[in-house]
């Protein structure tokens, strides 16, 4: 039942809970009579069943949040009843009562599923204190289970494509650790995504209205990176003409999302720690305390735990940021999941360039399916993305694909020569026809036909001397 309150010029929907039910089952008239006066007074709705099979028929038909059952009746015994009312409701907790208090008694009920049991005659402030217990155990479990279904209805798993084991299996962990509070520390090669995961935490947390800040620690300088986090006041180094809020003060009532904390300096390491610890602020070259309510979703490529042994990385803040670990599977280990993420990019990249290209050959996929991805799902995008601009068919065929791991040679750095594989000399002159095919297409732009292959200008300007297409130098 909802009864509307008036709050202002709104009307506020309240809800009025129903009262606790509970069946009392004693084959003593006299037991049950004063037992249900007893938990009556107490402001419960209480029912009474004379024996085990009464009891076992009246839970099937009327919906009770607790039975209280003595174990030793004629027609059906306690124990007996339990393990009915257990297979048919799982859930509703039941408590014991024995005049015949044994270990064994003790342990036969509760291994048949009941919460609780307690001896004759009754200690009545035990006895409440159990029934208490009992419904608020069955609260909390109704309410984390209709959670958990919110949860679920909530979460966006279209934003995050695949189907593989591995994939469902890190969703299922996402699903749960996203309404915590908890710092969550990302582990993954690069490419797999941890971004992505990140923004679904915060997504499907309780912050979700709130800010999502994010910032890469590898992408600044250690100076930069310390105004950047906390902040600064004006005139605090060369070029601070004004005061300026750092990212945790930004990602307040919401999440910051710090990307490869592995390549921060033991310095920054340090700091970090504290606003951690002590959950406030102070910009650069100011006094001033901020206090600040966030947060932190870490990411990094490397293994924290091997940096910390070499002395690369602080152990107190490795464990501050390991409360939760989730680990991102590489490419290569959800194989399952490349058909399906090639022709997700596809369809994005054909409707960006309007392209009415529908789909890859069987060629194509075989080939997609054949390499190991060293690059992950970034390598994938960019190397459909780089197949739509040049097909010219609506189908993408292997001779639009530009997929060449590189070759590893004895020192253990990459070779920029093209591989050679089974099939070299067809995939060198495959390569060779996409690089040509890419910078025609981009009017000899070296940067713009580097992106579209996937690879760096670097890259690609070693692959041409490789090929002769331009003079070594």
């Amino acid at each position: 039942m909802v009864r509307a309150e008036r709050s202002g010029s709104s009307m506020k929907p309240k809800t009025i809970e129903r009262p606790k039910t509970i069946l009392i089952v004693d084959d003593d008239q006299a037991h049950r009579t004063m037992l249900k006066a007893l938990i009556t007074s107490w402001g419960y709705v209480v029912s009474l069943a004379a024996d085990g099979e009464a009891a076992v028929s009246e839970v099937r038909k009327t919906s009770y949040d607790l039975v209280l059952m003595d174990i030793r009746m004629i027609k059906m015994s306690g124990l007996e009843a339990l393990e009915a009312i257990k297979r048919d409701h799982p859930t509703l907790p039941v408590i014991i009562m024995t005049a015949y208090a044994s270990v064994d008694t003790a342990v036969s009920a509760l291994k048949s599923g009941a919460y609780d049991y307690l001896t004759k005659p009754l200690d009545f402030e035990k006895l409440r204190i159990t029934i208490d217990r009992a419904m608020e155990h069955a609260r909390l479990r109704v309410e984390n289970q209709q959670l958990r279904d919110r949860l679920n209805e909530r979460f966006d798993k279209r934003a995050i494509v695949g189907n593989s084991p591995a994939l469902k299996k890190l969703l299922d962990t996402v699903s749960l650790v996203a309404p915590s509070e908890a710092t969550v520390l990302i582990n993954g090669e690069s490419g797999t995504g941890k971004e992505m995961i990140a923004t679904a935490i915060h997504s499907n947390s309780y912050r979700r209205n709130g800010p999502f800040i994010k910032i890469n620690g590898a992408a600044i300088t250690e100076t930069l990176l310390e105004s950047e986090l906390f902040g600064h006041e004006k005139g605090a180094f060369t070029g601070a003409d004004r005061r300026k809020d750092g990212k945790f003060v930004q990602a307040s009532g919401g999440s910051l999302f710090l990307d490869e904390v592995s390549e921060m300096s033991l310095m920054m390491q340090v700091k970090l720690l504290r606003v951690l610890q002590e959950r406030e602020v102070v910009r650069v070259g100011g006094e001033q305390v901020i206090p600040i309510d966030v947060r932190l979703i870490a990411a990094t490529n490397r293994s924290l735990e091997q940096l910390v042994q070499t002395g690369a990385f602080r152990e107190d803040l490795y464990y501050r940021l390991n409360v939760v670990s989730l680990t991102l599977p590489p490419l290569r280990e959800r194989q399952e999941d490349i058909p399906i993420l090639a022709q997700h990019f596809l369809n994005r990249f054909a409707e960006q360039n309007r392209k009415p290209i529908k789909g890859f050959t069987q060629q194509a996929m075989d080939r997609l399916l054949r390499y190991s991805w060293p690059g992950n799902i970034r390598e994938l995008m960019n190397a459909v993305e780089r197949a739509v601009v040049l097909a010219q068919s609506e189908i993408i065929d292997e001779a639009d694909l530009a997929i060449f791991p590189l070759t590893p040679v004895a020192d253990g750095s990459k070779d920029l020569r093209p591989s050679v594989l089974p099939e070299s000399k067809r995939l060198v002159e495959m390569e060779k026809e996409a690089i040509v095919k890419t910078l025609a297409e981009t009017g000899g732009n070296k940067s713009q036909a580097a992106r579209l292959l996937g690879i760096t200008r670097k890259t690609l300007q070693n692959k041409l001397k490789a090929f002769g297409l331009i003079e070594k130098g």
